[in-house]
């Protein structure tokens, strides 16, 4: 093995968006049982180091890997399109007037219902939006665009954190 492989070379994956989460779950735990620490216990301190790398070097890349939205961003730095959410929050103007409007609804929800609906409408559009990101990336080879509907999502990830933590008010 060897720590600087990419994660998907690491799983023996092929380099796309699309994956089957049970494979590359499967693939964690046949990784990190080749990798356990206690596997090297006879072979001294340094093997043990160097298994513990493994390990948290495997556990690393599965959390990238299990998580599209992560996968996506790893994807497009790998193919030159860093996500660099800090300094690049350029967002086309139709998804900002989305995101006011949801943000209106939010403000203006008083039920459990109202929450529900928004955040069906959210879950709805982060589908769509995962859908269009694995295009972009596998089909159309257009890195730079999927890192722009990357950034998109990670607004729609948080605004879906916030809904859930109005649901999370109501309920107490």
């Amino acid at each position: 093995m060897n720590l600087t492989s990419s994660d998907f070379d690491l799983f023996g994956l092929p380099q796309r968006f699309a994956q089957d989460p049970a494979a590359i779950a499967a693939r964690w735990k046949d990784l990190q049982r080749e990798a356990h620490p206690d596997k090297f216990s006879g072979e001294g301190a340094a093997a043990q180091r160097a298994a513990l790398q493994w390990s948290v070097r495997i556990n690393e890349a599965y959390q990238r890997l299990k998580d599209p939205l992560r996968r996506a961003a790893y994807l497009c730095e790998l193919r030159g399109a860093p996500i660099d959410p800090e300094n690049n929050t350029a967002m086309p103007p139709e998804f900002l007037v989305e995101q006011m409007e949801w943000r209106e609804a939010l403000d203006e929800a008083a039920a459990e219902a109202d929450l529900d609906e928004i955040s069906d409408g959210v879950a709805q559009r982060r589908r769509e939006m995962l859908a269009h990101i694995g295009q972009l990336l596998d089909l159309e080879g257009d890195a730079p665009a999927a890192a722009q509907q990357v950034r998109a999502l990670m607004f729609i990830e948080r605004f879906a954190e916030d809904v859930e933590a109005r649901l999370a008010q109501l309920g107490q």
